[in-house]
């Protein structure tokens, strides 16, 4: 069988260039129940600094729901490229529900650039309704003109994590819960990674955060900077919940390899205090920014130290991008953040 690696197509990494952003805009109260409303004004400012570099796809539910999204975007002054798309969805994590691309650097003249990837999508191992969320990469597809293929099994964008140099970063805890595709073995989940999106390499993590019923995605933890580092979060405080759980992924991280041997440059990145909503420990994590074109989205709780030693390191990182810290306290409220609510087109 031909696969998309042996055809030279390959996921790029986040921070090359973008041809747009998807978003779909939250609708849905019982994501954010209490919060909706505050939520999408945070979502608005967020796509308020997107279309500033990069044009923006939004899913809207119908007519009515665009108009409604259209008041939102002008009290954030939201101006630039940015296109309201009319289609019912169940959630606004476009990261899981929404296609992957895979681009090719020299196609041949009957070849196309870009693949759109539509992933089987279970809602998280069915925790939740998904009847909508197929028709998302498809409409991608589409919009943008490209062949819409299969990935072959279950899999969210927010598992996994590319250095766009053959690497690839998951979760056991995800990846290998016999929620997604139990009749797959860790042998063969790692095959199919390579031959739909490019990489030599995986690498595995451990285990998630507190609070995320994604049975632990790698944007929460662990995310490549650059082909050959890592930023991290550490939880410094050994009475944390998290604290265990991401030492563990820190020391593995230390003891990986590139497909080349070569060791990668580790940044530890600071965790925000416990984010705790009518009892419930959300997974509050500056692991979830988003990389756009001339910016980076960082999540911000509402603690100014930890806030801006997160925004330093990133900027740190990315010297030619403006890193952005947007409040995501009402938002991580849904369980996620910037990473989860957009998706990238490559260019």
């Amino acid at each position: 069988m031909s696969t998309l690696a042996v055809q030279d197509y390959r996921m790029p990494a986040e921070w090359e260039p973008h041809a747009a952003t998807w978003l779909t805009f939250p609708h849905n109260p019982l994501t954010w129940p209490g919060k909706l409303e505050a939520v999408q004004q945070a979502y608005a400012r967020m796509v308020a600094a997107l279309a500033r570099c990069e044009p923006v796809h939004i899913i809207v539910g119908d007519e009515a729901h665009a108009a409604q999204v259209q008041q939102w975007l002008a009290e954030a002054d939201a101006t630039g490229d940015i296109h309201l798309h009319p289609l019912p969805t169940n959630e606004a994590w476009i990261r899981d529900n929404g296609a992957i691309f895979v681009s090719h650097p020299q196609p041949a003249a009957d070849q196309p650039r870009r693949l759109a990837l539509q992933w089987q999508f279970n809602a998280w191992g069915n925790k939740y309704p998904h009847t909508h969320d197929h028709a998302i990469p498809p409409f991608m597809a589409q919009v943008h003109g490209v062949p819409l293929v299969s990935g072959g099994m279950v899999l969210e964008g927010g598992s996994i994590e590319v250095n766009g140099n053959g690497v690839l970063l998951t979760t056991e805890a995800c990846l290998l819960h016999p929620n997604r595709n139990p009749h797959l073995s860790r042998a063969q989940i790692e095959q199919r990674l390579r031959d739909m999106l490019g990489v030599e390499l995986i690498l595995w993590l451990g285990v998630g955060i507190e609070g995320d019923d994604t049975d632990g995605h790698i944007d929460d933890l662990t995310r490549f900077v650059s082909p050959t580092t890592i930023v991290t979060a550490v939880e410094d405080d050994p009475s944390d919940v998290n604290y265990a759980a991401l030492q563990e992924n820190l020391r593995r991280l230390q003891t990986m390899t590139d497909q080349h041997g070569k060791p990668f440059r580790i940044i530890p990145l600071p965790m925000p205090p416990a984010v705790i909503h009518e009892g419930i420990r959300l997974p509050a994590s500056y692991a979830n920014f988003y990389i756009a074109n001339r910016v980076v989205l960082l999540p911000t709780y509402r603690h100014p130290p930890t806030d801006e030693q997160a925004r330093q390191i990133l900027q740190a990182c990315f010297p030619e991008r403006t890193v952005i810290g947007i409040d995501s306290t009402d938002i991580v409220w849904g369980r996620g953040s910037f990473h989860c609510l957009t998706q990238q087109v490559p260019a």
